[in-house]
């Protein structure tokens, strides 16, 4: 076995697709004994900075920053509905574009994957299983890709329970979506 440290890549930009993104790679990280790399690209030209998709002008503040604190609050937040205050997290900022920025951070960490929600903040048409972002990395990634839709309910108890016990019942795992 490798000494090499196991990490998990998670893209965040503040939206639901990334907080259950980050929510499933928390729970991934424990199985795989890995941490976790937080990680945010950004544009010069604007910067999601909270949760609810604010956006504020770059000139009137130091951008990575404003992204910094975006991240850790997210994290938190996370964090707080998980139940897990010994999860190891780094933060990473980066200036350039979503896909390309994601993927370079994860070759660059030398990331075992690389975590991202199934739709982030972007437009295009409502009902697409993939955004553009997800749909790049799938194609693009360096290493193993998780997409994560936001409506899937990991059941933390469930999962902890199942591998306490050594169960390989795979139906206690994920809860359907709502119909």
């Amino acid at each position: 076995m490798s000494d090499r440290e196991r990490k998990i890549i998670v893209g965040i930009e503040g939206s639901g697709g990334a907080k259950a993104a980050l929510k499933w790679a928390i729970q991934e990280a424990k199985f795989r004994h890995a941490t976790i790399v937080v990680a945010t690209a950004y544009s010069p030209s604007w910067v999601p900075v909270s949760p609810d998709f604010t956006y504020i002008p770059v000139d009137n503040f130091n951008v990575e920053e404003e992204v910094g604190r975006m991240q850790e609050q997210i994290a938190q937040e996370v964090l707080e509905e998980v139940g897990d205050d010994h999860a190891e997290i780094s933060y990473v900022r980066k200036k350039g574009s979503p896909a390309d920025t994601l993927i370079a951070i994860a070759e660059a960490e030398n990331a075992d994957m690389l975590v991202v929600g199934s739709r982030g903040r972007g437009g295009g048409v409502r009902g697409l299983l993939l955004g553009s972002v997800s749909h790049q990395i799938a194609h693009h990634g360096c290493c193993p890709v998780v997409i994560v839709r936001p409506d899937l309910d990991v059941k933390v108890e469930d999962v902890n329970d199942d591998v306490a016990s050594g169960s390989t019942d795979e139906t206690s795992k994920v809860e359907p979506p709502a119909a």
